[in-house]
């Protein structure tokens, strides 16, 4: 086997260009494949991290989905969940470790000093936090009492606190105003980074959901519920005791739709991954005929290389060679052809993933499987490819192969 190995390469050495040209095609298909899956493999990693950053085992009930004046409305957009909705799911679903609403105040400007700046402010009950698994950097989170006091305290996130003090400046004891009424900063939020949409999580200002309603902006209601399962195993337990008592407390009736959603961060991570995964096919069908093109650029250099080699390969026959010793030297130089083809599309995919990062800001990783699947294609490329002009050679009758000018 090792000198069928040899002679294989040597054939291809006698032309070199010849011989990188017909790999080509294989080059950049491997290459294709390879970046493709990068770019969906770190697609779903950069989602998956965001969805971590919003705590664990966590669920959020979202309201909305309503009809007023025949507009139906989105899953969020429309307030509908009470303050009785949120003590309910807190003292009645088991398997609960935490659980906070959430009441925002849009278009909030915040002055410290002489800084001012726009903020998104979060009215959130004092288990938030933990909720949410974000540690405080500084300080301490408000209490209960804060919370049924409607005190007016906040938590400031790392992006806020860097834009009205500077930086690495502890912003707890400081008193911001926000919409004139003054906060006392209690808590520094340790940094989160980008949430789910892409959205700055540190720019943000924590207050208790009660001070919102009744100090900031005067609803009643909320859009969002965060709740805490105590388990990976009971989120989907819990997911279904939210469901059946929202469905009692709002009086709706046995087929009608809900005017409200439970999401668990496994169906948030599906709804992003699903673009990155049609990326992901297109990639890898584009990809897929540059391979197909490649084959074919195969198959016909070593249908020109049998026509070539006529009288070698009459003279191996004619000396005692088997015609599946012919079949197999000229199927292993179709299928070195292919691999070493694809070993270079497996480097070019290396060295293009990370310039894709750096100058497009695209997300990449590399996987072990990305990689040897692309190895195995390229070697099947070569067995199917090869195998037509390889039984071409093998069948060919030693006396036409040595009269063949």
């Amino acid at each position: 086997m090792l000198a069928v190995f040899k002679i294989a390469l040597r054939a291809l050495r006698r032309n070199v260009l010849r011989s990188f040209l017909t790999m080509l095609g294989i080059i950049v298909g491997i290459a294709a494949v390879i970046v493709g899956v990068s770019m969906g493999t770190g697609a779903k990693a950069e989602v998956d991290k965001r969805i971590a950053s919003m705590g664990q085992n966590l669920l959020t009930v979202l309201s909305g989905n309503m009809n007023r004046g025949g507009v139906r409305g989105g899953f969020g957009m429309q307030p509908n969940l009470t303050v009785a909705d949120y003590e309910a799911i807190r003292k009645e679903v088991l398997g609960v470790t935490a659980a906070s609403p959430e009441a925002r105040v849009g278009g909030a400007q915040i002055v410290a000093g002489n800084q001012n700046t726009p903020v998104q402010v979060s009215g959130v009950s004092a288990e938030y936090l933990t909720a949410r698994s974000w540690p405080l950097r500084g300080g301490d989170n408000f209490s209960e009492t804060d919370v049924r006091n409607a005190n007016k305290v906040c938590l400031i996130g790392s992006t806020t606190a860097k834009s009205l003090f500077g930086e690495n400046v502890d912003p707890v004891g400081q008193i911001i105003r926000i919409k004139s009424a003054p906060f006392t900063i209690v808590g520094w939020l340790e940094a989160k980074g980008s949430g789910s949409f892409g959205q700055d999580q540190d720019d943000v200002i924590l207050v208790p959901y009660t001070s919102v309603m009744k100090r900031l902006s005067g609803d009643t209601k909320f859009r969002s519920v965060f709740v805490q399962a105590e388990s990976p195993g009971s989120i989907s337990d819990v997911q279904t005791q939210i469901t059946e008592l929202l469905r009692q407390r709002h009086q709706i009736n046995e087929g009608k739709d809900d005017d409200f959603m439970v999401r668990t961060q496994q169906e948030t991570s599906d709804f992003f991954n699903a673009n990155n995964r049609i990326m992901t096919i297109l990639i890898g069908f584009f990809a897929g005929i540059s391979l197909v093109v490649g084959g074919i650029g195969i198959m016909n250099i070593m249908l020109v290389s049998v026509t070539e080699r006529t009288r070698e390969i009459g003279i191996r026959l004619a000396v005692g060679a088997r015609g599946r010793d012919v079949l197999r030297q000229f199927l292993t130089e179709a299928v070195l052809l292919s691999v070493v083809g694809g070993a270079l599309g497996i480097g070019t995919g290396f060295w293009l993933a990370p310039l894709l990062t750096k100058f497009a800001g695209f997300p990449t990783l590399i996987s072990n499987a990305s990689v040897v699947m692309a190895f195995t294609v390229s070697a099947i490329i070569g067995i199917v490819f090869g195998f037509f002009p390889a039984l071409k050679a093998a069948r060919l009758d030693p006396i036409d192969a040595l009269r063949y000018e």
